[in-house]
């Protein structure tokens, strides 16, 4: 039986299963990205989007510095390895590859992004 959830595993997951969260995942996969960057595409405040990045950051799946005046959001993606290796002691699920959660991700936005021109057209 695999030994239960840490709390970095906790946080990890946590971070994961907010949507915005994983969306801000994705756009980092690209890049490092200014704070104010990374709150452009969302329709929510930006100490909304510090919040969820603060989350991310004590999840540890990103870093965040200050560039002069700006403050950067770095991915860290060794940071999934570690509940990559907890879901596969349950021996039932490959490793997680990533370039298939880049595409979930990605999937995910294209969903939101959908969805929320559902919602501008009343439908």
């Amino acid at each position: 039986m695999p030994q239960p959830p840490t709390a970095q595993l906790d946080a990890i997951f946590a971070a994961l299963a907010d949507p915005t969260r994983r969306a801000i995942l994705s756009m980092l996969l690209e890049d490092d990205m200014a704070v104010t960057d990374v709150a452009e595409p969302f329709d929510v405040s930006l100490a909304a989007i510090s919040k969820h990045l603060s989350v991310l950051e004590r999840a540890g799946l990103i870093v965040q510095e200050k560039r002069g005046r700006l403050k950067w959001c770095k991915l860290e993606p060794a940071a999934l390895k570690t509940p990559s290796v907890w879901i596969q002691g349950f021996g039932q699920y490959e490793p997680i590859n990533l370039d298939d959660f880049e595409r979930f991700l990605a999937a995910e936005i294209k969903g939101m992004s959908t969805d929320a021109a559902q919602d501008d057209l009343g439908t």
